[in-house]
């Protein structure tokens, strides 16, 4: 059976690093369009676009072949440039042999990006794109006081 083509947007936001955070994401599948976003209190921002990866897989009830955008070098650069895999090999230590921060969040979406096939894409943050613009927007307001 071929696997459903679904486009996902992810971005998270940060009000102080660390501090409280919001993320969100949007997801396409042919005309169908979804919003989703999430808050936590006490966060970083590298967490938050985690987490909006994390919140967008976890939405997708088949495997799927996704392309993924992201502002963020930090997600798609762990996925492209074999980051992940270095770092599980090497017991969670990165190459300075220190513990890779957010272990949590990668275990998570290293096990719900297994189910996919997944293209990690890279777009320039508030460069004009217009899903990566609203997903800002709902990540913002998606943080705790604001």
């Amino acid at each position: 059976m071929k696997k459903k083509e679904v486009v996902i947007y992810t971005d998270g936001a940060c009000s102080g690093n660390p501090g409280p955070g919001g993320y969100a994401a949007i997801l396409r599948y042919g005309d169908y369009e979804k919003e989703i976003s999430g808050g936590e209190e006490q966060t970083t921002n590298q967490r938050m676009e985690l987490q909006a990866a994390i919140a967008a897989l976890e939405k997708l009830k088949y495997p799927c072949r996704v392309k993924l955008y992201s502002d963020s070098a930090y997600l798609v650069n762990a996925f492209r440039r074999g980051w992940l895999q270095k770092w599980r090999q090497n017991g969670w230590l990165n190459s300075k042999k220190e513990t890779v921060q957010n272990r949590d969040l990668w275990e998570k979406l290293l096990a719900l990006a297994e189910k996919h096939e997944i293209e990690w894409l890279k777009v320039k943050g508030h460069a004009g794109d217009e899903l990566n613009i609203r997903c800002d927007e709902l990540a913002r307001r998606a943080i705790p006081g604001k």
